[in-house]
């Protein structure tokens, strides 16, 4: 490929699954089907946890924000994924990239922050029960909410405007279905260490930090859980936090597998994915393991569907 002088392309085309072209029509219909039903998914918890009186508590907030961060995360890249695999064009603007490394490096590291404030808020709510409306008052939520957006907003900020100083010496090819900062670092040429340690040290404080937080709450947790004599009462405690526990799981695991260690250590295939499994999977998954456990959104989505249907 002939070098170019500009300080970046015009493009990237983005080579997706370009190996393994079978592969594309089968995934196309996956996103079409999924990318659907994650809006609606999440779109219902939305309306469910606004209009429902029951349900203005911090838990479903807390829920209402990780449903929007979702809805955010899969819009970043996957109707651009649903262009690229439905026509013989597999390229996104530089700028598009830009505004889609935006997007996705601050809904992602939100989303650390989130599940771990909701681990505290559980912690809370089990282990100090008669404080618990005094700590998560309305104005420490709000509060604790707002740093967790400016925190994600900062860190892309930062994290993308190194990544995107890199020079690529005329390489305009991604091996991605969407712009992803160990990838554009993977495909950068010169020196990258820089980039690759910051990108470590970062990951330490927005992945790791979190986790651990996750885990000690959780353990507190655990303690309590073992202390409640009532076998009624152990079920109910477990079952709030079973649901965030799969979701920290689901979401937690490919992204540490893939934000903690060098980019350039990173096999080919593994941020395909990865990438998929934690921006397309977990966000249409989480509305219903939300749903399907939780009582109250269960109701409240029945009082909202009834009084539709009543409205007609």
């Amino acid at each position: 490929m002939a070098l170019i002088n500009e300080s970046h392309p015009e493009e990237f085309i983005l080579l997706g699954f370009a190996d393994h072209p079978w592969l594309e029509l089968p995934l196309f219909v996956i996103l079409l089907i999924t990318y659907p039903l994650a809006l609606i998914g999440n779109i219902t918890i939305i309306l469910v946890s606004m209009l429902d009186p029951h349900l203005h508590r911090p838990m479903y907030f807390f829920l209402t924000n990780l449903s929007f961060l979702d809805i955010c995360y899969t819009t970043s890249f996957v109707p651009q994924m649903l262009f690229n695999l439905g026509t013989s064009k597999k390229t996104i603007s530089y700028m598009g990239c830009v505004v889609q490394l935006f997007v996705f490096s601050t809904m992602g590291c939100t989303e650390c922050l989130l599940l771990a404030l909701m681990s505290f808020d559980r912690f809370v709510a089990i282990c100090r029960p008669l404080h618990y409306n005094l700590v998560m008052n309305q104005r420490v939520c709000i509060l604790l909410v707002t740093i967790m957006w400016m925190s994600g907003i900062t860190y892309a900020i930062v994290e993308d405007t190194l990544t995107l100083q890199l020079p690529l010496c005329g390489i305009n090819k991604l091996d991605q279905f969407f712009c992803e900062i160990p990838v554009l670092i993977k495909t950068a040429c010169g020196e990258k260490e820089v980039n690759e340690l910051v990108l470590s040290v970062v990951c330490i404080f927005v992945v790791a930090i979190p986790v651990c937080l996750i885990l000690a709450s959780y353990a507190g947790i655990g303690h309590a859980i073992v202390k409640i004599k009532s076998s009624e009462g152990r079920k109910k405690a477990f079952g709030t936090c079973s649901s965030h526990l799969l979701v920290v799981f689901l979401f937690y695991g490919p992204v540490i597998s893939m934000y903690l260690q060098p980019p350039s250590s990173i096999s080919r295939d593994k941020p395909k994915f990865m990438a998929l499994f934690y921006g397309v999977v977990t966000p249409t998954l989480n509305p219903f393991i939300y749903t399907l456990r939780n009582k109250d959104v269960k109701g409240a989505l029945g009082k909202l569907v009834s009084s539709i249907f009543s409205y007609k």
